[in-house]
C-alpha cells in the first residue's frame, strides 16, 4: 500500500466561477466614472469596505480593498489588491496581506506555509469580504 498523496490539480472552472461571482459583487458598487486615486467607502450591515482605485485602463481596473477592524494585536485588517477584468467579467486578487504575488499552485509544505490552493483560498476570502449586506456607497470626507 502506497502512502504517496496524489498531486494537487487546480479546479480551473471553479476558480473562474469564483472570480465571476466576485466581479458581480464588485460591479454593484463600482462607480462608472471613477478616476485613479479616488477613494470611497462601501457600507453594509456587516461592515465597511474602503476602496481605492489604483489603476484604470480600457478593459481593467486595479482596486485596493480594505476592511477596518478594531485595533488588535492578533488580527490585521484585511487588505487586498484586486484586478477587475471588464472584458472577461472577472475579478481576481493579485496581492493580499504580505503575499505580493500569488502563485497558481504552491508546493506543500513550503517556507511560508501557504496552502497548495492559496490563490483559490484568497479569492474565496474576497468573496466573503464582499458579502457585507445591503450596500450604500459613501464618499469619504
Amino acid at each position: 500500500m502506497s502512502s504517496v498523496k496524489p498531486k494537487y490539480q487546480p479546479n480551473v472552472s471553479g476558480f473562474l466561477s469564483l472570480c465571476t461571482r466576485n466581479y458581480g459583487h464588485i460591479l454593484k458598487w463600482l462607480p462608472e466614472h471613477a478616476e485613479v486615486e479616488d477613494c470611497w467607502n462601501v457600507v453594509g450591515e456587516f461592515g465597511t469596505l474602503t476602496v481605492k482605485l489604483v489603476e484604470n485602463t480600457k478593459y481593467t481596473q486595479l482596486l485596493e480593498l480594505s476592511r477596518y477592524l478594531p485595533t488588535s494585536y492578533f488580527f490585521k485588517s484585511p487588505c487586498a489588491r484586486v484586478r477587475v477584468y471588464h472584458d472577461a467579467q472577472l475579478a481576481e486578487v493579485l496581492t493580499s496581506q504580505q503575499i505580493y504575488r500569488l502563485k497558481p499552485v504552491y508546493d506543500y509544505p513550503n517556507l511560508f506555509m501557504h496552502q497548495t490552493d492559496e490563490k483559490y483560498q484568497v479569492n474565496a476570502f474576497l468573496e466573503e469580504l464582499l458579502k457585507i449586506g445591503q450596500l450604500q456607497v459613501v464618499d469619504p470626507t
